[in-house]
């Protein structure tokens, strides 16, 4: 089916917004057929594979319908576990989010009957639960249905399947004539048709038909990864393998801006597309690509439609997709013209069960694997420049040093040991090193290793951090390796204990301080050694720990050991750093763009207010 984008579906500017601000750019097959569908008014039968989209598409119609005047339930969303409904619960408020006075309640057995009570008191219109602890809201008269506008089923067949037809039965049965009935489910047994022969009038059925199909010439890989710890696993990968040449696929505009800005900050050669990109600029980068003119392009699914580039070696699902459809179409891009490819995908949580479902419907042949160790990294790293360094010799393009080894030979160094001195110098090492002998000289990630790697959780800090070093893309020497575009390094160094500098404090004024050398009133970190600072950013910006530990560790290089505690507020965060870089944090931080908002960072003082 045709996809459209959101613009064209008449939505309220209120819903369009919150989408944007998502960083949605397209409706899925399912959401452009069922939106204009349930904004007419019509019940609705959609059936589509796990993963396609529904929860937007039957919460977006539903938030335009809610009149935020009124105080009563005006919209019941039936879910079978309390998983689902938390995430939908989420979902909703995410979407109605610039749609000031609409309140969304998630109810579900195991939660606190006070706190549910307060809820639908304070005039929850938008309620999402589970079909068990709806019925005994009902049954105690705390839930009314009076006035209900709108009654939404999901993964109706596996509330069947656990035996909530009867609880269904009495809700449906209790809810005014006059409203509207939606059914989804991935199957329609002849349970859920009696259903809704019984209780829907004349719905629109809409189908959606899985038409992907395996790419055979394809090695299909996923990872289940932690979602703080993609960054590091997607450049473990691209280093193990040595990648030059691939397509990173997002799922949103803001996602993909700030993948390709930490991506570049770690030292590989990168450039976004998607919809906000003109159309000069994409076909500059679009040029720029094809010539090689940078390793990786970061994208979405709109902004890459309709691309023509041979001999990808690449692609990652950084984000999985909508449907199996997209993620067939995505890894198409490679293994062309008889040639091989490999597409990797990351998955987390519950992405896991919506690829099976891909994997089921579209017969998809995907093995799992384990993300490569730092010590397998390194091994890959050792190995390419040994090839190297071997085709070097065999063909012997090189120019003669018999004088220099001569010199060296005759003030008593061994062969063996000029030899390591000069890869080690190759490698990047200088020349004090006290790096044990047979050790890469570039350093590896001073973080521990992440969620994907041990048994022991891990913090966000230490999970997303960057390596501590230069990019490890550079650990073999230029000579070695075949040319890449040059990235340059940053040219700011921490600075030395001791050097004044000019220090924002509450953002109202500038004072002269020394490295150390803090307000009174500064707060101190949780931890000894740690001061807080205070970003304008936080949970109204979408902004999450890993977005913090990105930012910090991106533009200071500093290691992830710097940053501490993270504390996300409605409008701002608290973040504790090593005192000894809270001022270099918070020079480099400043100006930089997080979520669309300019930081302007200071020194903590306990006086922050929501």
């Amino acid at each position: 089916m045709e996809k459209r984008l959101f613009t064209e579906l008449g939505l309220s500017p209120e819903v369009l917004k919150a989408v944007e601000k998502m960083g949605f750019e397209e409706a899925s097959p399912i959401q452009t057929a069922v939106i204009p569908t349930i904004l007419l008014g019509r019940d609705v039968v959609g059936q589509s594979s796990t993963g396609s989209g529904k929860t937007a598409a039957f919460a977006i119609p539903a938030i335009d319908k809610v009149d935020v005047q009124s105080r009563a339930v005006q919209v019941l969303i039936l879910l079978p576990t309390r998983e689902l409904a938390v995430q939908v619960a989420e979902e909703v408020a995410k979407l109605a989010y610039f749609k000031r006075g609409l309140r969304e309640l998630p109810v579900y057995g195991g939660q606190s009957y006070e706190r549910q009570f307060r809820g639908l008191d304070a005039g929850a219109q938008v309620v999402i639960g589970t079909p068990g602890r709806l019925m005994d809201h009902m049954e105690r008269g705390s839930l009314k249905l009076d006035k209900l506008k709108l009654v939404i089923l999901d993964e109706a067949d596996r509330m069947l399947d656990m035996g909530f037809r009867e609880d269904i039965e009495k809700i449906l049965s209790s809810v005014p004539e006059q409203r509207q009935l939606l059914f989804f489910s991935a199957t329609m047994p002849k349970a859920i048709q009696d259903l809704i022969k019984r209780y829907s009038r004349d719905p629109a059925w809409i189908k959606i038909e899985s038409s992907a199909q395996n790419a055979p010439q394809v090695d299909q890989v996923y990872f289940e990864v932690d979602r703080r710890s993609k960054i590091e696993a997607l450049t473990r990968l691209i280093d193990v393998h040595d990648f030059r040449y691939g397509i990173i696929f997002c799922s949103t505009k803001i996602m993909c801006d700030e993948l390709a800005e930490i991506l570049s900050a770690r030292g590989y050669a990168v450039d976004r597309l998607h919809g906000d990109i003109t159309q000069m600029q994409r076909n500059r980068v679009m040029d720029k690509f094809r010539k090689r003119g940078f390793e990786f392009l970061v994208a979405t699914d709109v902004a890459a439609r309709g691309l023509d580039v041979d001999d990808l070696e690449v692609v990652f699902n950084y984000d999985l997709p909508n449907d199996a459809e997209d993620y067939t179409h995505r890894i198409g891009r490679t293994g062309r013209a008889g040639k091989s490819g490999r597409a990797f995908t990351f998955v987390c949580g519950r992405e896991l069960w919506v690829l099976q479902n891909f994997i089921r419907y579209a017969k998809l042949k995907i093995r799992r694997e384990n993300i490569p160790s730092l010590d397998q990294v390194e091994e890959a790293r050792e190995n390419v420049f040994f090839e190297k360094l071997r085709d070097t010799l065999n063909a012997a393009k090189f120019r003669k040093q018999e004088r220099m080894i001569d010199r060296l030979l005759e003030q008593g160094y061994p062969s063996t040991d000029i030899c390591s001195a000069l890869i080690h110098l190759l490698q990047g090492g200088g020349g004090g090193s006290d790096k044990p002998e047979g050790k890469p000289a570039a350093k590896a990630p001073t973080s521990a290793a992440p969620s994907w790697a041990t048994k022991k959780a891990v913090p966000a800090a230490e999970a997303s951090a960057p390596a501590a070093s230069a990019p490890a893309r550079a650990w073999a020497p230029a000579s070695a390796l075949p040319a890449r575009p040059k990235v340059a390094a940053p040219v700011d160094k921490p600075r030395p204990p001791g050097e004044t500098v000019r220090v924002p404090i509450d953002g109202e004024r500038e004072v002269v301080r020394s490295e150390g050398d803090f307000p009174p009133s500064a707060r101190t970190g949780r931890e000894k050694g740690f001061t807080t600072i205070f970003l304008n950013v936080g949970r109204k910006h979408l902004v999450t720990p890993a977005d913090i530990v990105g930012k910090v560790a991106g533009v200071t290089r500093l290691p992830g050991n710097v940053v501490g505690a993270i504390d996300i507020h409605q409008r701002h965060t608290l973040v504790d750093v090593a005192q000894d870089q809270a001022l270099f944090v918070i020079e480099k931080l400043t100006g930089i763009r997080v979520k669309g908002e300019s930081l302007v960072p200071s020194v903590a003082t306990g006086k922050e207010k929501e």
